[in-house]
């Protein structure tokens, strides 16, 4: 197999000196696996049948240099259920298929021998666990299912008394630090550009920084500060970025604000899958690729569709100035006529104090699983908001999701109920409109088209089924593509925007599988838009925001 992939620094933003990435070969039920990509993906090379239990094994050994006195165990993520040994010596158990997670295995290591670690696998593709787009039976808008390890396994070496994790919370004008662990205290020190730019100490573990002449993020300018933590001997390297996002009342108008100004989320919808990889693509730069490509043709957002990514993907969104609203996977039951069908087509209320599909257990699991994606995720300023429900999958009480998720994290906006069966608690009015194109207009909340379009184009060679596609309308050429969906944003979009129309998300970044309604083919060779076109209407969406039209 080739050398190993996936190499960086997993996690951006508690770093430290001490790291040992452990993807390359593996074993899987007795054949070679390249981890960190699932068996179902041409990348792992794995050429065995992919079960419900999947068995991996890996021998490794702990470096000389690792002399602090624990040893931590990292996974980014793996589907469904895992449970993981060290030398036949059970470390720990892990229920859910998107989050990372770590373990102690101090004691069950041997520091001048061969280890081997064990991770036990079961997925069943249960539906009590958020499961996305992932299917048995892919075909249509549900896509070919992973399973077992799909993101990074690492290790550190930290003291006895250690940072667990950061809570970073962000004004226009200061930082408030909250470090989690048996430390007492901690020093943070400010660096911009190399340059040290504030020091201080705090004998607590919160303290708040205020920023000298503070640098403001946003989409044209995504200034990072660097950060550094040292709390007794544990010592971690990081980032953050001043801004906030709330919405207010301008002119008359409620609005969603980046650092007091209104902005528009002129979005795609990315569902983060690949061709080679599935769920994970063959270079981590592909995400690099991905953002700045949809950046020239002049987006400011993506919507993480159904999916959480590695850090890798938020870190470079960080970095290069792209918005994200980040969808909750969902869980529970989905009836297509239900769920999707009728309210298409216009039947759009229901009910949802008890929840059509989700039994007590099913509600338990995402509950905990949105408390967890809200607080892995809180530290990355390029996340602005966040979509709980999403056209009734899996949906119950909803207001009550809204209320908990907002408790946790108040910095960001919600979108309780994408699409339809909007109960009383968003702060958006939220519709996903397909098959047509109509003027929108706000009321008292601010109006997102939260999905939209979807036009097809099939780029003969770039093609993952030839036989079966679809999207929603068909195209023959990228000019009478890009024609219509710049004629659908100048009927439902544009002259809307004035009156509170806040974002809109077209569908989507690329082909996914069967869907051909991509700005990219699903291998990302071929743009199937114009770009100076796409160029020259965001240029328009900007200028009626600002005022400028």
């Amino acid at each position: 197999m080739s050398e190993a992939k996936w190499q960086s620094y997993p996690r951006p933003q508690l770093k430290r000196e001490s790291y040992v990435n452990l993807n390359g070969v593996w074993e899987l039920n007795g054949q070679a696996i390249q981890v960190p990509f699932a068996p179902q993906s041409k990348l792992s090379g794995y050429q065995g049948l992919v079960g419900e239990k999947l068995t991996y094994k890996k021998k490794f050994t702990i470096p000389k240099d690792f002399t602090k006195p624990r040893l931590i165990l990292h996974f980014g993520a793996v589907d469904e259920v895992a449970e993981v040994y060290v030398n036949d010596v059970h470390v720990g158990k892990h229920e859910g298929g998107y989050l990372h997670f770590s373990f102690d295995i101090t004691d069950a290591v041997k520091k001048d021998m061969e280890n081997e670690l064990r991770v036990e696998v079961v997925d069943m593709l249960s539906r009590v666990y958020p499961y996305g787009k992932q299917c048995k039976k892919r075909g249509g808008m549900w896509y070919t299912p992973i399973s077992g390890i799909w993101q990074t396994v690492w290790m550190e070496n930290v003291p006895e008394a250690y940072v667990e994790e950061m809570k970073l919370t962000p004004s226009m004008t200061d930082l408030e630090i909250t470090v989690v662990g048996k430390v007492d205290g901690f020093k943070a020190t400010v660096l911009d550009a190399g340059k040290i730019v504030v020091e201080q100490m705090f004998i607590e573990n919160t303290g708040k920084i205020v920023i000298p002449n503070p640098i403001l993020w946003d989409t044209e300018n995504p200034h990072l500060y660097d950060l550094k933590i040292e709390a007794g001997q544990d010592k971690i390297e990081s980032y953050f970025a001043l801004r906030t996002v709330e919405i207010k009342n301008k002119d008359g108008v409620n609005r969603i604000c980046l650092n007091d100004k209104p902005i528009f989320m002129h979005g795609l919808l990315d569902q983060g899958y690949y061709e080679d990889g599935i769920c994970l693509p063959e270079d981590e730069e592909e995400f690099t690729k991905d953002i700045l490509r949809m950046k020239e043709l002049g987006f400011n957002m993506l919507r993480k569709h159904i999916k959480i990514e590695p850090e890798k993907f938020y870190y470079e969104c960080d970095r290069l100035g792209m918005l994200v609203l980040q969808d909750m996977v969902n869980n529970g039951g989905y009836n297509y006529i239900l769920d999707t069908v009728l309210p298409t087509f216009g039947f759009k209320k229901r009910n949802d104090c008890r929840g059509r599909y989700q039994d007590a257990e099913c509600k338990k699991v995402f509950e905990w699983h949105m408390k967890d994606t809200l607080h892995d995720l809180y530290n990355h300023p390029c996340i602005i908001g966040y979509t709980i429900f999403n056209e009734g999958w899996g949906q119950f009480e909803s207001d009550r999701m809204y209320e908990i998720a907002k408790s946790i994290d108040s910095t960001r906006f919600y979108d309780a109920t994408s699409g339809w069966f909007a109960q009383k608690k968003s702060d958006l009015d939220s519709e996903h409109i397909y098959f047509r194109a109509e003027e929108l207009h706000a009321k008292e909340r601010p109006m997102f088209l939260s999905e939209c379009g979807g036009f097809s184009y099939a780029v003969e060679g770039h093609m993952f089924n030839t036989e079966k596609s679809y999207g929603y309308g068909a195209c023959k050429s990228v000019e009478e593509l890009t024609d219509r969906i710049v004629d659908m944003y100048n009927v439902m979009v544009v002259p809307g925007i004035k009156g509170g129309v806040c974002g809109c998300v077209y569908t989507q970044v690329s082909d996914v599988e069967d869907e051909i309604n991509g700005m990219y083919t699903y291998d990302r060779e071929v743009c199937k838009v114009n770009k100076e076109k796409m160029q020259a209407l965001a240029a328009r969406i900007y200028q009626e925001i600002n005022g400028e039209a």
